[in-house]
């Protein structure tokens, strides 16, 4: 079948390479070894740690880790993950905080599904949850989903949000980051023609190619130079023998994870070769700040492969979205229709995946909605997964974005949370 069998030789790489890096700490840390004083022996059990876990990592999903968080009352709160809607592509999850009344402010997170699990967003739900009910898409791994199941494509996406915001009710506050910021400007648009009581209160676009052409990056650039039967060859494989997703057409998430590194391989290369050097020196530990990072980002998922090509085809090549000439299940999406959910954008004025200019040029489609209603913020020296997880979002973005929900959700006033006076913000809110 077509491609099976590059699948499988992928996945039998890397499992080639746990196992080598497993073999290397085992024999490398045989007491009869101790005996002699190379340094070798040393750096090679560390390169085989380092490698064993690293190749581990790329085929399990991370788990949320969230156990806890503080409440009002000093005591410590549980924390449980719970399926609220469940479908074969995504469910939505609720972070459910145990003896916890139900807040004000209900979130919705919209998280990407290109190349990682939703768990990249933990941090940005650890930081929501104390003021907040927070929801997620927790989107599936496309290995994962039979064939039978059929297919899953931005439409289809798009589609799952409508549900989902649907589910969740008007009382809403969504904010999307990243790739999905186009699709959740769409579903809102969906809601505001097909079913106007069901639109949320305000939506946050953070970092999103809303318009891929406003600003240049290598992601645009690769998607202008590549033709769609090019990408369709070089991308596009098919699910092998070990997963329930058999045959399956994907976009693998070991190709993806391939195409990150390279983007910053000398970097990439320096932060593995410190490692295996700090655990050479026992200086290293099992979540420490190596691990944190990279065991989230080296664990990636297969997106199905009408999901992937429909994305570069109509969002990066014809951009649908831009022209406001997407179209959902046979019908027409005019973003236009969009005249009550408060609209903010967020960018980084260092993101160089979704570069500003890309995210800001949806409040020039929202021509029904009042001035009034829109807000933009750009954020001074952030690159793209600050905006959303980093410094800058827990120290101004953050705040900035609750201040804009409360401001439009009808909720009681509470104190307005104060964030620092930067030239660069612009914010209507």
């Amino acid at each position: 079948m077509k491609y099976m069998t590059t699948y499988d030789l992928m996945e039998s790489i890397r499992n080639t390479n746990e196992w080598m890096g497993a073999t290397a700490r085992a024999m490398a840390s045989y007491p009869a070894f101790s005996m002699s004083f190379s340094p070798m022996l040393q750096l090679t059990a560390a390169w085989g740690e380092v490698t064993e876990r690293s190749f581990r990592r790329m085929v399990a999903k991370p788990d949320w880790g969230i156990r806890s968080i503080p409440g009002p009352d000093g005591q410590d709160h549980l924390v449980d993950v719970v399926n609220v809607v469940d479908k074969p592509f995504g469910s939505l999850i609720h972070f459910h905080v145990r003896r916890r009344a139900p807040m004000t402010r209900k979130i919705l997170l919209v998280a990407p599904m290109s190349g990682h699990y939703a768990t990249l967003l933990r941090s940005t739900v650890s930081s929501l949850l104390p003021d907040a009910d927070v929801y997620v898409t927790d989107w599936h791994n496309a290995r994962d989903i039979p064939v039978s199941e059929g297919k899953f494509d931005i439409e289809d996406y798009t589609l799952y949000l409508v549900d989902f915001m649907r589910h969740l009710g008007p009382d809403t506050h969504v904010i999307a980051i990243c790739q999905p910021a186009p699709l959740t400007l769409a579903a809102t648009a969906y809601l505001a023609g097909e079913d106007p009581a069901a639109q949320p209160r305000s939506l946050t676009l953070i970092g999103g190619p809303i318009d891929p052409d406003a600003a240049a990056t290598d992601v645009t650039d690769f998607g202008r130079r590549i033709t769609m039967g090019q990408l369709e060859q070089i991308a596009i494989q098919r699910v092998g023998f070990k997963y329930k997703g058999v045959g399956r057409l994907v976009y693998p998430g070991l190709l993806q994870l391939q195409s990150f590194m390279s983007m910053n391989a000398e970097r990439h290369t320096k932060a593995f070769t410190d490692q295996i050097m700090r655990v050479a020196q026992g200086e290293a530990s099992d979540h420490d700040a190596h691990n944190r990072f990279y065991d989230e980002y080296l664990s990636v998922m297969d997106m199905t492969a009408e999901f992937y090509l429909s994305t570069v085809e109509r969002i990066f090549k014809n951009r649908e979205i831009a022209k406001n000439e997407f179209v959902v299940a046979g019908k027409k999406v005019d973003i236009g229709a969009i005249t009550q959910v408060a609209v903010k954008t967020v960018e980084g004025s260092e993101d160089d995946i979704s570069a500003p200019g890309q995210c800001i040029a949806a409040l020039d489609l929202l021509t029904g909605l009042p001035d009034s209603k829109k807000a933009s913020h750009l954020e001074p020296g952030a690159g793209h997964y600050g905006i959303f997880a980093g410094k800058s979002w827990r120290l101004n973005i953050r705040p900035l974005v609750l201040n804009f929900i409360d401001a439009n959700s009808g909720a009681p006033k509470v104190a307005k949370i104060e964030a620092p006076k930067l030239a660069a913000v612009k914010s209507a809110q």
